[in-house]
This record gives structure tokens, C-alpha cells and sequence, in this order.
């Protein structure tokens, strides 16, 4: 498999990709505190740095190094960081001085241990270890098993190894790009270079069968980017390193890329995290900040003593959801478990927290709401049912006045009815004469059509009272005219008990909507109940009296009495049911006289006159017919 260090910068992804061995080994390094092999000491950790600090891949690794080292320690480490610049100055002159410098600079302060990220600096500790930091332990990262062995690496250096498979980074664009039929792979001209290409034609050689491969290798930056710029549509394109051009240009890989990308007329892949945000769609990597995380924990294990050996950092592949869009690359090919940077959330993820609330909220209302209707519903039945007991209530009630009236309306029927009689016995007299007076005839016959009117309106009130309905009758009427007909109802009535009826003359119309007979009913039950007080008061004067008015902008009907009043006590309890003075009253006249006045928005009232007697007031709102025009 292919090999490679850490060259190129990387721009921090925010992955946490560590395998499960390192994750065991990272709790357990928290969870143990920190107890050095010397407590007496502050240990002293030098981390090497294979270039310079531009160079952002070792740099993200080097600095979750430092912060999980400063974490785990709680700051009680001292850490040194040098930047040995090796790919720009690779002389050994340079190396030599570098030696000797960094010899003479630690030599009051030898390290604990020394962290060499990558290859080069792996290197450079292992032939300069015995004059930098003889004592010290090694800890390496960032490149291969086979890189190691070239290396030379001793046997008591613990290493991190990093794998970074171009193979896996071409299947990966192979998935994306099922149609591809070119194949481009560049790399740079420098030594580390160089190695990426010979190890990308040994992994890639397989592969690249099924493909017109092309290598872009040894050109200046400007030919890259020209070639890329004319490679065809259904081409793959791998980009490997470009620390240095044909011309001797040193460059920082992902800059390197990102002239190339800008061009490119096809996607671009690559096998560093630090490419992305720089053009390509991904690759297979290793992300740098939980590398350096983990050698920080393999470190903190080694401060402190305890037993650790090499371990493989897992690679995951990773792709810029931006550049799938850019080339029209289908998410659902990607490589199970890949992640995807820079993807647009849905408004669901977005929003998760609103939308959450928001639907919590519907569904609360819409319950709200269903609760509301289903009142609303059992409050509409109810009110059915209450209207109908109110309307068998009325009808009970009427038949009850009809039947206490029923003799005094006898009576009244009878005085027509008998007049009727004696004008045609009249008239068959007056038909035998020899010569009948047609004039007398013509007025007894006229007598008796008007005594027969007077008759047909007994039986038609009689019948309204005793008519009995399943449903409300709306009308408009004058409250004018229900006090009249109510009057000429009982006027036999109270002729029959000696009471003198007396009825304001109307001053105004009073035009309500309500049901005639309902009202109509009230006035009764407040008359019949009016003469019964009358009566068992014994006074001299038995009157009662019917007057209409305008109270308060709405419609009000009085029913006065002379007989003795309602108690103080007793004013608030009088139209409660069942509640009567009356040896054989029922106590429900009154409290249905309430109901009915109540149903068409009205009001009832009981008072005492000051000279005696009791007052009911009823009032209802006036009706008024909008006017159009």
C-alpha cells in the first residue's frame, strides 16, 4: 500500500475521527491524572516540526498536541516547538548546524521526550538523538510502517502511523464518477514528490487499467494548471503533493492545488484533509487534529510511565459538499460512512429546535381546538336539550293557564255563541212574517258574523295556548300587541274574581324578536299570579294594571297589583323553581316566566310598591331592522 508523511497545510475540519484502541487509551490517560515517573519534575516535551510553521498540516496536528498535553497535565508540562524547515533547506550543512544548534539550545534542558512529526523530522531525531536529548524518549507520527524501515527507526521509538491509501481515494472518485474514463494523477518535482508518484504507479497500477491514465509529473505550476484546464469532462483527476515545480518553486501543497482546481475541467481528488476548502471533492485521509490529539495521550502514557506500543491511525474519506454540487456528483455514491464538510442543512436541522417547538405548538392547538369543538358540540346538544325541556316546560305551563282559565274562557265563549242563537231565532221569526224587514234582517245578520269573529278569536287563543312546538318560533312583533292579546285573555278571567284590569295606552312602538306566545305566556303567568295576590290580600281596591315603555333604549312590560307584596326576604328567591307561597302552587311559573325572558337576551325583576302590592318588570332588547339603500 502506499506511503506518504505530512507535508501539506491543513485547514482544521473539526473531525473526530479516532479508532476505538485510542479512544480506550484516551480515556484512560484522562482518567488516570497525571503521575510522572519523576513527580519532582515538570517534564519537558520538544515537539519537531518537519517544516516551517506556514505549513498548516503538522501545524493543526502540533497544536492539538500542545492543547491535549496542557488538558491532561492541567499546564504542569513545560512544551517546545522547532520548525526544522527541511523540505526548503534538505543540505546537510543545514542539517548538521540545525543539530548543533538545537544541541547547544537544550543542553541546560535536556527533554523528556522528543515528538517528531513526520518523516523528516523522524529522521532527524534518530541520527541527532544522541546530542539533542540522549536520554530522552521518542515518540514519531504521521508516516508508514514501510516509511519507518526506511528510516531506520529504533526499536524503542513509539510511533503513530498514518496510512494514507491513494487506492482508496480512487475508488472513492470511481464511485462518484461511474462514467470516468480518463485518468490524471500529478505530483511535484521535489523528492518527497517524487516518492508519492512511485508509490501511487505501485497502488494505482490495477486500478489505472480501466482507465487512459496520464501522469503529470516534473512541470512548472502554470503547465499543471494548463494541462488540467483541457483534460476531458468524464476525467478523474488525483492530485498527490506539489512541494516544488520543475523550476525550483517551493509551494505549500494546498496552494499548489487551489491554482490547479480554479482551472480544472474536471474534478479534482486528493489524499490530504488540507485540501479541502482549496477545490477538491475529498479523498481518504487522516484528519491531523485528531492525530495530534492522539499522539498527545501516547505522550501523556509515556510521561507517566506506563506501557504503551505503536498504534495505526484509522482513516475515514471525506468529501466538500460544495464541490459535489459544483460537478453534479450524487451524494447516494459516496462511500459508506463518509462525511460530507460545508453541507447545507435542511430546515429541519436548521431549525430542529424551532420546528420542534413550532409542531409542539400545532399539535397543542390542534388538540386545544378538537377539545374545543368537541365543548362545543356537547354545549350545542346541551343547549338542544335545555331548549327543548324550556319549550315542554312553556307548553306545561300553558296548559296550565289554559286550564285554570278554561271556565272564565267558557264563559266568555258562551256570551257569542248564545248571541248567535238568539240573532237566528230572530231572523227565522222576522223570515215568517208576511212582509220581513230587510233592514233588520241585514243587521242581525251582520250581529251574527261579528258575535262569530268574536267567538273563531276565543278559540284561536285558546288554541296558541295549548299549542305545543318542538322548535323556536322567531318573530318581530310589537310588545305592544302581546300586552293587549294578554289582556283580552284574562279580561273574563278577572271579570269572574271582581278585578279591574287597566293598560296604559302604548306612546311608542316597541318592536322585539322573540316568540309571541313565549312572551305572551310571561304576561300571563305575571297576571294569573298578580290576581292570585290580589285576591288573598283582601283589599278593597283589586286592580291591576299593564304598562309598556322605553327603559334604557330597550323594550320594558310592567305588571302592577294591589294585593299585599313579596317579602323583603323573600324578593331574591321568587322566580327560583319550585319556590311558591301558594298552598297549591307548583313554584314554576315564575322561574319559567325568568327562562323565557332569558333566552331572548331579556330581564325580569320583581319590586314592591311603596302603597302596596308588587311590581314584575320585564324588559327585552329592542329590535331594529338594518336599513339598505
Amino acid at each position: 500500500m502506499g506511503s506518504n508523511s505530512l507535508p501539506g497545510r491543513v485547514q482544521y475540519a473539526g473531525l473526530w475521527l479516532v479508532a476505538s484502541s485510542w479512544l480506550l487509551l484516551t480515556c484512560s490517560a484522562a482518567a488516570a491524572g497525571l503521575s510522572f515517573a519523576n513527580p519532582s519534575q515538570i517534564p519537558r516535551v520538544l515537539i519537531l516540526y518537519p517544516y516551517d510553521e506556514r505549513i498548516a498540516a503538522t501545524t493543526i496536528a502540533g497544536e492539538a498536541l500542545r492543547n491535549r498535553l496542557l488538558e491532561v497535565t492541567k499546564s504542569k508540562i513545560d512544551l517546545f516547538s522547532e520548525f526544522l524547515d527541511l523540505s526548503r533547506f534538505p543540505e546537510a550543512d543545514h542539517v548538521d548546524r540545525m543539530e548543533r544548534y538545537l544541541a547547544a539550545k537544550y543542553s541546560a534542558r535536556r527533554p523528556d521526550v522528543v515528538v517528531a512529526l513526520g518523516e523528516e523530522s523522524a529522521r532527524f531525531i534518530t541520527e541527532s538523538r544522541a546530542s539533542i536529548a540522549p536520554t530522552a524518549k521518542i515518540v514519531a507520527a504521521g508516516f508508514d510502517t514501510s516509511t519507518a524501515k526506511d528510516i531506520g527507526l529504533p526499536d524503542d521509538v513509539i510511533s503513530a502511523f498514518t496510512t494514507f491509501e491513494i487506492l482508496k481515494t480512487a475508488e472513492m472518485a470511481r464511485a462518484l464518477q461511474p462514467r470516468a474514463r480518463h485518468l490524471f494523477i500529478i505530483g511535484g518535482s521535489s523528492d518527497f514528490d517524487r516518492r508519492w508518484l512511485a508509490t501511487a504507479r505501485a497502488d494505482l497500477g490495477e486500478f489505472s487499467k480501466s482507465y487512459e491514465t496520464t501522469y503529470l509529473e516534473d512541470l512548472t505550476i502554470e503547465e499543471l494548471v494548463e494541462r488540467t484546464s483541457h483534460v476531458p469532462p468524464d476525467s478523474i483527476i488525483l492530485v498527490l503533493s506539489v512541494l516544488r515545480d520543475r523550476a525550483g518553486r517551493n509551494f505549500i501543497p494546498r496552494e499548489a492545488v487551489r491554482e490547479i482546481a480554479s482551472k480544472a475541467s474536471a474534478p479534482i481528488y486528493g489524499p490530504y484533509q488540507t485540501y479541502l476548502d482549496y477545490g477538491v471533492v475529498g479523498g481518504n485521509t487522516v484528519t491531523f487534529d485528531n492525530l495530534g490529539r492522539t499522539v498527545g495521550d501516547l505522550v501523556f502514557d509515556v510521561i507517566a510511565g506506563r506501557p504503551v506500543s505503536d498504534l495505526q491511525v484509522s482513516q475515514t474519506n471525506i468529501v466538500d459538499a460544495r464541490q459535489l454540487r459544483r460537478w453534479g456528483l450524487l451524494e447516494k455514491n459516496l462511500p459508506p460512512g463518509a462525511i460530507e464538510m460545508h453541507k447545507e442543512k435542511t430546515f429541519w436541522e436548521e431549525h430542529w429546535l424551532a420546528s420542534s417547538g413550532a409542531i409542539g405548538i400545532v399539535f397543542i392547538q390542534a388538540g386545544v381546538i378538537s377539545f374545543l369543538l368537541i365543548e362545543r358540540r356537547r354545549r350545542r346538544e346541551a343547549e338542544r336539550r335545555s331548549r327543548l325541556h324550556l319549550l315542554e316546560a312553556v307548553h306545561l305551563n300553558q296548559s296550565a293557564t289554559a286550564g285554570a282559565l278554561s271556565s272564565s274562557i267558557a264563559h266568555e265563549l258562551n256570551q257569542p255563541l248564545s248571541a248567535i242563537r238568539n240573532n237566528a231565532d230572530a231572523a227565522s221569526v222576522l223570515l215568517r212574517s208576511e212582509k220581513p224587514d230587510l233592514q233588520l234582517m241585514q243587521q242581525i245578520l251582520k250581529d251574527i258574523q261579528d258575535d262569530d269573529q268574536r267567538a273563531s278569536d276565543i278559540i284561536s287563543r285558546m288554541r296558541g295556548l295549548l299549542k305545543k312546538r318542538s322548535e323556536i318560533e322567531w318573530q318581530e312583533f310589537d310588545l305592544n300587541d302581546v300586552m293587549a292579546a294578554a289582556v283580552r285573555i284574562i279580561h273574563g278571567e278577572a271579570e269572574r274574581r271582581g278585578i279591574i284590569l287597566k293598560a296604559t295606552e302604548p306612546s311608542v312602538e316597541l318592536p322585539v324578536r322573540a316568540d309571541r306566545i313565549h312572551v305572551q305566556q310571561v304576561v300571563l303567568n305575571l297576571a294569573t299570579n298578580a290576581m292570585d295576590s290580589i285576591l288573598e290580600g283582601g283589599s278593597a281596591k283589586k286592580i291591576l294594571t299593564f304598562a309598556t315603555g322605553l327603559s334604557n333604549e330597550k323594550a320594558a312590560l310592567c305588571v302592577a297589583d294591589t294585593g299585599n307584596g313579596i317579602p323583603e326576604e323573600r324578593l331574591s328567591k321568587v322566580f327560583e323553581p319550585f319556590y311558591t307561597t301558594k298552598q297549591a302552587g307548583t313554584g314554576l311559573g315564575l322561574s319559567i316566566a325568568r327562562a323565557i325572558v332569558e333566552t331572548y337576551g331579556g330581564t325580569i325583576a320583581a319590586y314592591n310598591r311603596p302603597e302596596g302590592g308588587a311590581i314584575f318588570r320585564m324588559v327585552l332588547p329592542l329590535f331594529r331592522r338594518k336599513e339598505h339603500g
